[in-house]
């Protein structure tokens, strides 16, 4: 549902990490792999892959050395490429099919390893100071595996992996879904906010927390018993490479082969009686059975900070205490804590009430899983603060198969409008930019680009003509986005 299939089994998806500073002398090619899935491959298969890569990217920063490639079409695989950080690259090869030709969405895709890189980043900080700090690269290959292998347990449904398709080119990763309240109320969204959202609502939603699966709005939901035998899958083959490069890597010392820390493993997080979340996963503070607590990097400042998760109902409060200003690890982390609840005090109002009062005026104000659907439009709205709204994807649903793939194709067609305009010596990148296009069925798929935001809309019951398409644009943007999309 909503997603092209891989099956785990198979060779229908490959990803791999590769740093292009490592095994560029004959006989130590394998130090370049950093991560591959499956890692029960061969590691012949692997270097191949991983030489194709090298290849092509060699190959085309020959015609532009600042942006080599991000995606090449062959005959049977689509070849998605991200360089992370300077020289680490992550490669994503998916399998072509009858059913995934016209599935695979390939920015999408792209975005699904931003979004791994980003979440790995905020717990383990960057793969190169890794790197640096445990220079054979065993360090840093036994949390990569674990923490991909979580990381892509989300995308199982049954025995295979369901990556983005075209049933999803409504919907937007890498942004920070936006709360029916007023637009002002929110501040600047950036790197480690889109970060903290994603695992908020992975891992840290009383929905996520009470059933053990992902909440993400545009992911099938499904049983958790139902994944078990796929999980093992995953889990089985990652244990293999770890085995094989832990022979590999004598270097490690006892230290350094201390347990990996989880932050993706299902079923690890808990409400305590205070109303903090709490959780296993990081052990337990020496000499007490309090458990501790997380700490995550912020890209921006290099800063390390706790990571304090407070729950009320529905109602999910990250707060991040900076690690340099908290004495006496868990025990004075503790006492902020208890400070914030009982002492703190906004407008001579408690903390704990101020809380309170937020969950009822977000509960009342908030529509539920429809919230932001619009009687006749099916739509995405993203705006240059990486801030999203879209129809709830089970109205997305209702849409007829040719008109998402419409919508999909029209999509790639503004990434690469917009690309080509960064690219060239256009000093906005942001002009404006209108589509229209009439798919197979008759309905009408519209895209419109106007100041760094974006507007994409399915109209399938409107008329025959272009002009009344454009009208019902018009009123959806002058009523639901300040007129910002309007040609006026």
């Amino acid at each position: 549902m909503g997603m092209a299939s891989v099956n785990t089994a198979s060779e229908g998806m490959q990803l791999c990490i590769f740093d292009l500073r490592r095994g560029q002398q004959e006989g130590q090619e394998l130090d370049k792999i950093l991560f591959f899935f499956p890692a029960d491959l061969p590691f012949a298969t692997q270097l191949s892959v991983i030489g194709l890569s090298e290849g092509l990217i060699t190959f085309t920063r020959i015609f532009s050395p600042d942006a080599a490639c991000e995606v090449i079409e062959a005959e049977r695989h689509s070849h998605v490429f991200f360089e992370a950080e300077s020289d680490i690259w992550m490669v994503m090869v998916v399998e072509k099919s009858k059913e995934s030709k016209a599935a695979c969405q390939v920015d999408a895709l792209r975005k699904v390893l931003k979004e791994v890189h980003s979440l790995f980043v905020l717990f383990h900080g960057t793969m190169r100071s890794m790197l640096e700090k445990e220079t054979s690269g065993g360090l840093i290959r036994s949390h990569l595996y674990p923490f991909i292998t979580d990381y892509l347990s989300d995308f199982l449904i049954g025995k295979k992996l369901q990556l983005p398709s075209f049933h999803d080119c409504l919907m937007e990763r890498g942004t920070v879904q936006m709360l029916t309240v007023g637009r002002e109320a929110a501040i600047e969204v950036q790197d480690d906010t889109i970060s903290l959202f994603t695992y908020a609502v992975l891992r840290l939603t009383p929905h996520a927390l009470s059933s053990g699966a992902t909440s993400w709005s545009y992911l099938q939901r499904t049983n958790a018993g139902s994944q078990v035998p796929a999980l093992s899958t995953i889990t089985n083959s990652g244990s293999v490479s770890d085995n094989i490069y832990r022979s590999r890597d004598t270097s490690l010392d006892q230290d350094n082969n201390c347990q990996v820390k989880r932050p993706l493993h299902h079923n690890r997080w808990f409400r305590g009686n205070d109303g903090f979340l709490a959780s296993d996963i990081w052990g337990a503070d020496n000499g007490s059975q309090t458990s501790v607590t997380p700490i995550v990097y912020l890209q921006l400042t290099e800063e390390r900070m706790y990571l304090c998760a407070y729950q009320y109902k529905s109602l999910t409060i990250i707060l991040l205490v900076p690690v340099s200003s908290i004495l006496n690890g868990e025990q004075g982390l503790s006492l902020v804590k208890q400070q914030v609840l009982e002492n703190v005090c906004v407008l001579s109002v408690p903390a704990s009430l101020k809380m309170l009062r937020v969950e009822e005026k977000l509960s009342k104000g908030w529509g539920g899983e429809n919230a932001y659907h619009v009687s006749g439009y099916r739509y995405l709205l993203v705006d240059d603060e990486r801030v999203s709204r879209a129809s709830p994807p089970a109205k997305v649903m209702t849409l007829a198969k040719d008109s998402l793939l419409a919508m999909s194709k029209l999509r790639e067609e503004v990434n690469l409008e917009k690309k080509a305009k960064c690219s060239s010596s256009e000093v906005n990148c942001d002009k404006e930019l209108e589509i229209c296009v009439r798919a197979k069925n008759g309905a009408w798929v519209i895209a419109r680009t106007s100041r760094g935001k974006e507007l994409y809309m399915v109209l399938e019951k409107a008329s025959e003509t272009l002009l009344y398409a454009s009208d019902a644009v018009e009123k959806f943007s002058n009523r639901y986005c300040s007129g910002v999309f309007s040609l006026d």
